[in-house]
């Protein structure tokens, strides 16, 4: 009986990648960390409601096989920088600590395209932070995805958001050979391609960029 654990379910890319879990034959149950209740249920999925301060004590419930990690903000909800990093990194690499310390064989996390640790842009550094503090933790296998533009319709109405989103649309064509790591991609492309890589016979470990991401859209669903 195979078990996913994730978080960041109520998120962009994490909102598919629950569906997606939870429409799999591949796990015969679902965990899901969120803040609040969510609207949604279903008989495999657990919904543990925590956060960053409460995770310690949730400890002994996150027992899964991989873990799947799309947590994230934006300097418009959170513009102090400290907590933007106590969410961006303090809470995915402590959420992979525990979940490999309660036997997790892979860890799956969004992070960003251009992540890099020695970064003097902030973003950037953190994305890359993440990746080298969860590399650290030694899984079996490790996969992380660094997507550029997230591309797709959200809840929230952002104008400035669509006009980038928009004239991308116009880029992506452009974006080719080395450059296409900077194409846009949706978040239910993201979530899937998740999902597929779970079912791949992976090496330990594997960055995926969107041509990666994409060749994984290519591969066929399992039905149950």
């Amino acid at each position: 009986m195979t078990t996913a654990l994730i978080f960041g379910s109520t998120g962009f890319i994490g909102s598919h990648l629950l569906d997606d879990l939870l429409d799999s034959p591949d796990y015969a149950r679902v965990i899901a960390v969120a803040r609040k209740p969510l609207p949604l249920s279903h008989p495999r999925l657990t919904v543990l409601i925590g956060d960053l301060a409460t995770l310690p004590a949730l400890a002994p419930q996150l027992v899964a096989d991989d873990i799947f990690i799309a947590l994230g903000t934006t300097r418009k909800h959170t513009p102090d920088e400290a907590e933007y990093y106590r969410i961006d990194h303090d809470y995915p690499v402590l959420a992979a600590k525990i979940a490999k310390a309660n036997g997790a064989q892979a860890v799956f996390v969004v992070t960003a395209v251009g992540a890099n640790a020695a970064s003097r842009l902030f973003y950037v550094r953190t994305k890359g932070e993440v990746e080298r503090d969860i590399i650290a933790l030694d899984f079996a296998h490790t996969h992380i995805f660094r997507p550029s533009m997230i591309m797709g319709q959200r809840v929230e109405d952002r104008p400035g958001a669509r006009l980038i989103i928009a004239a991308w649309h116009v880029l992506n064509p452009l974006l080719l050979g080395p450059a296409d790591r900077y194409r846009g991609i949706t978040g239910g492309e993201i979530a899937r391609a998740m999902l597929h890589a779970a079912r791949g016979d992976a090496p330990k470990l594997r960055v995926y960029h969107w041509k990666d991401m994409a060749a994984l859209q290519r591969e066929p669903d399992r039905q149950a």
